[in-house]
């Protein structure tokens, strides 16, 4: 066995590569939503089973299991084609064997020492515009994968190290950001190249056999810590449901259910119960189901290690029929928007169990909005982007306000990098006062954005959730504010008929269009909440003072101080 201090310094010094590999791609990425909100993520991964060894702390924790599918698939692609050489990059975007959508490109390099195989690095990045119907990818309508954007299967970029510029012609060819897409791409290659330098220095300096036993070691620790976390629960069977609003074509929710069995050390998810296929593009593939399982248990059990080691004690049924394991050319495009509802009914299914690791929902949508147009000189502008919400109070405290979604640690765009790349103006960038669920510890709050077209007009399409289903609190706490999209045209404001989607819509010149996120939802009961924690939610503006005394009942005078006799009386009659 390694000695501990080894296996820490390995482990920091491997890490330490993949956070190396996220930052060259952040710093050298072209397109927003890569080089501000760092959508894409890199990892090592095994030789023979394409399991994740080790990942980046920066990128987004939903590319850990899925990339392991990824990585699997250019093995099973090399095993068939007997072809694999060193120096070559595999890409394509799969999203039914590499998990999540079109939007995302994978590339993967195998490593080789000595001649032999020693693992496969990878990189995947959001790319800004792959086709399809929709400027920016995020189709609401879409009733199969080609109407979302190109679909790429594994082939080789490089071939033994000799740049293949036919298959980058088809891929720019296909984008109406070219010049983006080839930015990003460089940025990636770049990015696994720094990484195959960092990669052999430590091998160099620790010897082969050293870095294998650490990769080892790290995976069966991560394995016995989720044993041990498991067997901390009661045993029991622990259900919980939610729902998405719909599919985009047909204006009917849809049910993400989800039975989690606990026995001993051991957990089985069965999400048997869940709606069937779907016409429109939020299914999702078995490998993005499972890959959103294990962002949700990471959230639950945060001292265990992200390798693949997560998963061994753990039983994930997802029947094939489902929304949740779909194939070609069912369209996935939505995938975001689904697995944060897997997410949510896993919080509320722990919270049953163990109230105590649990939280209150988050706000459940990325909100994918896109403009595009002409510019006055002919150019073509889109702008994508996504947008932020309340996450749930926890055991500990308030929810945070205006965070990222839960499957990420992205950031949200900055109005002014926004601003400066595209012709819109942000009239409104703030909190939703009371969108955040009341609880003895509050939700945080969702967003108010307000976007003013500079040019002279524009397409404007959305893909968003939590229209008609807010996002639940949990052990008494409230449900958040739901999602709100309002359009201006020049008889009035409108909203959409499906609520949370939208395709089709124009705008002009002057015109504004307005988005108000959710909150999270709250833990505890909200009459339970500390009187001087209300009131100076009132102070910040956060609450309202009739919420405050309508959810939390706590009355406040005109100056804001607590009017204790009033607020007894409240609590004491909802008690009684």
């Amino acid at each position: 066995m390694i000695d501990p201090v080894t296996l820490a310094v390995l482990k920091g010094r491997l890490e330490q590569i993949a956070d190396e590999m996220d930052a060259t791609l952040f710093r050298s990425a072209f397109n927003p939503i890569i080089a501000e909100a760092h959508d894409a993520s890199h990892g090592l991964y095994a030789p023979d089973t394409g399991e994740t060894l080790i990942q980046g702390k920066s990128g987004l924790p939903i590319f850990v299991g899925a990339m392991s599918f990824a990585v699997r698939t250019v093995i099973e692609k090399a095993q068939r084609d007997g072809d694999m050489k060193d120096g070559d990059i595999y890409i394509f975007n799969d999203p039914y064997e590499g998990g999540t959508h079109l939007s995302d490109f994978k590339l993967v390099r195998p490593f080789y020492r000595d001649g032999k195989l020693f693992c496969f690095l990878a990189s995947v990045g959001h790319w800004h515009d792959v086709g399809g119907n929709v400027p920016g990818n995020y189709n609401p309508v879409a009733t199969e994968s080609f109407q979302e954007g190109m679909l790429i299967p594994p082939v080789k970029l490089f071939e033994q190290g000799r740049y293949r510029q036919d298959i980058t012609d088809i891929l720019q060819a296909n984008s109406r950001q070219p010049g983006s897409l080839y930015g990003d791409l460089y940025g990636q290659i770049n990015a696994l190249d720094l990484g195959i330098q960092r990669l052999t220095s430590l091998l160099d300096e620790y010897g082969d056999d050293t870095v294998k036993q650490a990769l080892q070691e790290l995976r069966d620790r991560a394995a016995q810590l989720i044993r041990a976390s498991i067997s901390e629960l009661p045993n029991g069977t622990y259900s919980c449901d939610d729902w998405l609003d719909n599919d985009g074509i047909v204006d009917e929710p849809l049910k993400i259910a989800l039975d989690l069995t606990i026995e001993d050390d051991t957990m089985t998810l069965d999400f048997s119960r869940s709606s069937p296929a779907c016409a429109g593009p939020v299914n999702i593939s078995r490998s993005t189901a499972i890959a959103s399982v294990y962002v949700a248990m990471k959230h639950v059990f945060t001292d265990v290690p992200a390798n693949a080691g997560v998963l061994d004690p753990v039983e994930i049924v997802i029947p094939e029929g489902t929304l949740l394991s779909v194939h070609a050319p069912k369209p996935v495009g939505g995938y975001t928007e689904t697995i944060l509802r897997i997410i949510d009914v896993f919080f509320g299914a722990i919270a049953k169990a163990a109230p105590e690791r649990s939280n209150g929902c988050a706000y459940g949508t990325i909100n994918a909005l896109s403009l595009a147009g002409y510019r006055r000189d002919g150019r073509r502008w889109v702008m994508f982007s996504f947008f932020g919400g309340g996450h749930g109070g926890h055991p500990e405290g308030d929810g945070l306000n205006h965070g990222n979604a839960p499957i990420s640690t992205a950031t949200i765009p900055p109005a002014e990098i926004l601003e400066a790349a595209y012709p819109v103006f942000f009239t409104q960038w703030a909190l939703r006062p009371d969108s955040g669920g009341p609880g003895r510890h509050r939700g945080g709050l969702g967003a108010v954005y307000e976007i003013e077209l500079l040019e002279e007009n524009a397409d404007v399409f959305l893909f968003g959730e939590r229209g008609r289903f807010a996002p639940p609190g949990i052990i008494g706490g409230g449900a958040a504010a739901m999602t709100r999209f309002t359009y201006e045209q020049a008889d009035g404001i409108h909203s959409p008929p499906f609520v949370s989607k939208m395709v089709g819509l124009k705008i002009e010149k002057g015109q504004h269009i307005r988005l108000e996120t959710p909150g999270g939802g709250g833990y505890g009961i909200a009459g339970e909440r500390d009187t001087a924690a209300v009131a100076e939610d009132v102070r910040l503006g956060y609450v309202s003072p009739e919420s405050a005394r309508q959810h939390y009942l706590v009355s406040l005078s005109e100056d804001g101080v607590v009017d204790r006799e009033d607020t007894d009386r409240l609590r004491k009659a909802a008690v009684s």
